[in-house]
């Protein structure tokens, strides 16, 4: 795949709030993760609680969990799929690690209150209620899940053409961001499960590098296309 897709692609935008990423990892090696400290046990991973402030690249406090997606036995487990997924479809494979963190924290049976299933908490979809819930069941199986949440996110890259607005579209719908002109919705919820994303993103994309890197550049106009992957 072409890696100047992940990087092009990740375009600067105004978000309405400067979210956060808190979480920790329990006794029996599990990932929880959440936009605000529920309780004592979460401790800042992604953003900056005393300034507000956000630094593209910066992970203090993020070596936890970032070693947890690394070396835990669920995430292991999901590589080769995550790999296929990557390589089919054309989605960094640390883009599609931040999604699952932040959707379902890697449990593959997750179920969302609206019915969203599996790792990537994705709606069934079907012409019936009985072809809906045989989808769910389907999505409860993580190959099939990332397999499908990969197809759909890849084809949200390519209409929308940044990964901001696609990971917009993925929360609130293709409608809403249609809605409001193809571009970032103003509503705080979908800013900053984005935010998010991009954050973790950006933090797994970093500890890849051998050096490190100390900043996020960006090339060529933000308006412009990005790169179609190979």
């Amino acid at each position: 795949m072409n890696r100047a897709w992940c990087f092009a692609a990740m375009v600067s935008m105004p978000l309405a709030c400067q979210a956060e990423l808190w979480g920790f990892v329990d006794g029996n090696g599990v990932a929880h993760v959440s936009p605000v400290q529920v309780d004592s046990r979460y401790h800042l991973v992604l953003g900056n609680a005393a300034s507000g402030e956000r630094v593209p690249g910066k992970s203090d406090g993020a070596g936890g969990l970032l070693t947890w997606l690394d070396f835990a036995p669920e995430v292991k487990s999901l590589q080769a799929l995550l790999r296929d997924a990557s390589k089919t479809h054309g989605v960094d494979i640390e883009l599609l690690k931040a999604i699952i963190a932040v959707e379902s924290g890697f449990k593959p049976n997750a179920v969302s209150p609206r019915g969203a299933v599996g790792l990537m908490q994705i709606m069934p979809v079907g012409s019936t209620p009985a072809a809906r819930a045989e989808e769910a069941q389907r999505l409860l199986d993580p190959k099939h899940n990332i397999q499908t949440g990969a197809r759909m996110l890849s084809k949200l890259m390519h209409r929308f053409g940044r990964i901001d607005v696609a990971l917009a579209a993925w929360n609130a719908g293709v409608g809403t961001v249609m809605k409001h002109g193809g571009g970032m919705p103003p509503i705080a919820e979908t800013q900053a499960h984005v935010h998010l994303v991009l954050e973790l993103y950006w933090a797994l994309l970093q500890n890849k590098m051998p050096r490190g890197a100390r900043e996020l550049q960006m090339h060529g106009p933000a308006t412009a296309s990005a790169p179609t992957p190979n």
